[in-house]
């Protein structure tokens, strides 16, 4: 799910969907008025999912889509390799996710983990 949101609303930190991937905010500068428009806002942010760094320039009064990033908990199952079977505590559906690199050693089965979802993707974060 995803929300419009003008651009001057936005703050570092906060969320936003560029080519249809949700990202985070890492900086955004904003330009004085010209003699013919609107202030531009030029925003940085790293995609949720992919980490990769994208950027869009947009006049302050533009509408932007913003995602809703949500914080699951969620009760490993088990593990296969670098995969992980969860089981969400909420709604008690189940669902494999790949192991991030730098929490291989701390999820093991019977242990509680949080996980993001967004636009439909999901992937275990760090608490």
């Amino acid at each position: 799910m995803k929300v419009q949101a003008e651009v001057r609303q936005l703050k570092e930190g906060g969320y936003i969907v560029i080519d249809d991937e949700p990202c985070e905010i890492v900086s955004i500068s904003v330009s004085k008025p010209g003699k013919h428009g609107a202030a531009k806002a030029r925003i940085d942010a790293i995609g949720i999912f992919d980490g990769q760094k994208r950027s869009i320039v947009q006049p302050v009064t533009a509408k932007v889509y913003v995602p809703i990033v949500e914080r699951k908990r969620a009760q490993v199952i088990s593990v296969m390799g670098d995969v992980a079977q969860l089981m969400d505590l909420e709604t008690y559906e189940t669902f494999e996710l790949p192991i991030p690199e730098e929490l291989k050693d701390r999820i093991e089965p019977g242990k509680e983990i949080v996980y993001i979802e967004s636009l439909g993707k999901r992937k275990i974060a760090e608490k």
